[in-house]
């Protein structure tokens, strides 16, 4: 990407309206480039347009217009989630125009050290965790990206004389707009399959994934899950200084640096003993570990974590690696793993009713989510509420979870009659399928009334999709908000 103070005079275009467009077309305005913004909705539906017009930036509602995209055009930033086959993106790849996403833009505006954070699931309870580390260690994050604030935003607002450090949560769609972007510490968290409709393909999610290391180098460091084979198998190919893996299910202790004969030796590791292992029986206390190889360091028993499941376990050892990485002590990290208890709409405790717990896991949008929010009660029976947007998985992979701890099953959306398949075909007997309803909030509540009725005392009952909310809800929010407001309805 050229420097940006080289788009002085020339013309640039964003694409998309959100809050990153808005921050990234300001950012270039007082670069003194030529912005127009462009956005499909209608000026009516469009109250960031007037802020913009007010700087003297271009905003054209309601359509891509005739010679919007040309030759001459210096820039083209899009929004993450417009995709690349949208017509404007189609005409500027067809001229060879540069196009990056906000994330890229805002790294090349500051030197303000970056750790940025991807994966599959994870992202936003990660983020978060690690800001509140840094945050108890007077480090100075500001959090930003897919949640806080963008980018743009961060960098123009920081206070370089605090010497902060920016924590960002990275989408895949954010990623694949990137080409110079190199944060100083990265993490990808887990690979599981999702927005394909948006990628295409498995091999162009996963790349996008990847480039969050892409341009990592001396002293830069990695953080990935050596559980996961995906992450594991990049490692050999990796250039960051310094690569930290962590694991619930092997304790890699001080023989980190013969780890795998295979890989780059890694210079530090966070791990679980006793590790998550077949056999080794749930009520051992495990502890989280902390390793550079030489000593260890016990940071935090298990148990006392604030949020519960074996995936936010993980979740923990990543945020721990991040921020030790950051400049953190080892032992500093033990209360904000205490205090933090989650984020909205992720395994969040709702309430109990008639001695039922009630969870709210809506942003579980693919599979792998669900099955990771069901591991969370392993000792319970579970009534699970899911369904929503097909985008054309089978849902197989979630028979093994259904058939360990599913009792009963509440269906709804696009995809109610594929999972109502795999419910079958894993033995539920308790099977509703929620078919007609008057708007959103009559079929959450049927779902609810429905859930409740196949709960005993003990039981949970858990909204966990494992489908993205497009399909009937707004937002995953939206769709989490609406089942609480009904469980609160009981």
């Amino acid at each position: 990407m050229n420097a940006p103070e080289t788009y002085q005079g020339l013309p640039v275009v964003v694409i998309g309206l959100a809050r990153s467009g808005v921050e990234a077309a300001k950012a270039l305005h007082r670069l003194g480039a030529i912005v127009t913004v462009n956005d499909l909705k209608p000026r009516e539906q469009s109250p960031e347009a007037a802020e913009l017009e007010e700087l003297g930036i271009e905003v054209i509602c309601g359509g891509h217009p005739d010679g919007l995209i040309h030759a001459d055009v210096a820039l083209l930033v899009k929004n993450p989630g417009i995709p690349y086959t949208a017509p404007p993106i189609k005409q500027a790849l067809e001229l060879g125009l540069e196009i990056i996403t906000e994330v890229e833009l805002a790294y090349k505006l500051s030197d303000i050290p970056m750790i940025g954070i991807t994966g599959s699931n994870g992202k936003t309870t990660t983020t978060t965790w690690v800001g509140k580390m840094l945050e108890a260690s007077n480090l100075h994050p500001i959090v930003g990206g897919n949640i806080g604030i963008p980018l743009c935003q961060a960098v123009a607002e920081a206070d370089p004389a605090v010497k902060p450090t920016i924590v960002a949560e990275l989408s895949s769609f954010q990623l694949k707009g990137t080409q110079d972007f190199r944060p100083r510490i990265a993490c990808l968290l887990n690979v599981a399959e999702t927005h394909l409709d948006y990628h295409g393909s498995m091999d162009d999610y996963v790349e996008s994934k990847r480039k969050i290391f892409a341009n990592q180098t001396t002293g830069d460091t990695a953080v990935l899950n050596w559980d996961d084979s995906y992450c594991r198998s990049i490692i050999p190919y990796m250039e960051a200084e310094h690569i930290v893996p962590f694991s619930i299910y092997e304790e890699l202790g001080a023989s980190i640096t013969a780890a795998s004969a295979s890989a780059k030796a890694p210079a530090a590791a966070l791990y679980v003993t006793p590790s998550f292992i077949e056999g080794v029986e749930d009520e051992l206390e495990r502890t989280i570990m902390y390793t550079d190889g030489q000593t260890e360091i016990a940071i935090i028993p298990v148990h006392e974590l604030g949020i519960p499941g074996r995936y936010n376990v993980a979740n923990a050892l990543a945020a721990c690696a991040m921020a030790i990485a950051a400049g953190c002590k080892p032992e500093a990290l033990a209360e904000p793993l205490r205090a933090f208890r989650g984020v909205e709409h992720r395994l969040e405790y709702v309430r109990q009713h008639d001695g039922v717990d009630y969870y709210n896991n809506s942003k579980a949008t693919n599979a792998r989510a669900t099955i990771m929010a069901l591991s969370a009660f392993q000792d319970q029976d579970i009534v699970l509420i899911a369904g929503g947007l097909d985008r054309g998985s089978d849902y197989m992979e979630l028979m093994p979870t259904f058939q360990s701890g599913v009792k009963g099953i509440v269906l709804l959306g696009q995809t109610r009659h594929k999972l109502a398949q795999v419910a079958e075909l894993a033995g539920i007997a308790d099977i509703a399928v929620i078919d007609e309803a008057e708007d959103t909030v009559a079929a959450i509540e049927a779902a609810v009334v429905a859930a409740s009725k196949m709960a005993s005392k003990g039981d949970i009952v858990l909204l966990s999709p494992a489908c993205a909310s497009w399909d009937m809800f707004t937002s995953y929010e939206v769709r989490g908000d609406q089942f609480k407001a009904a469980v609160h309805k009981l």
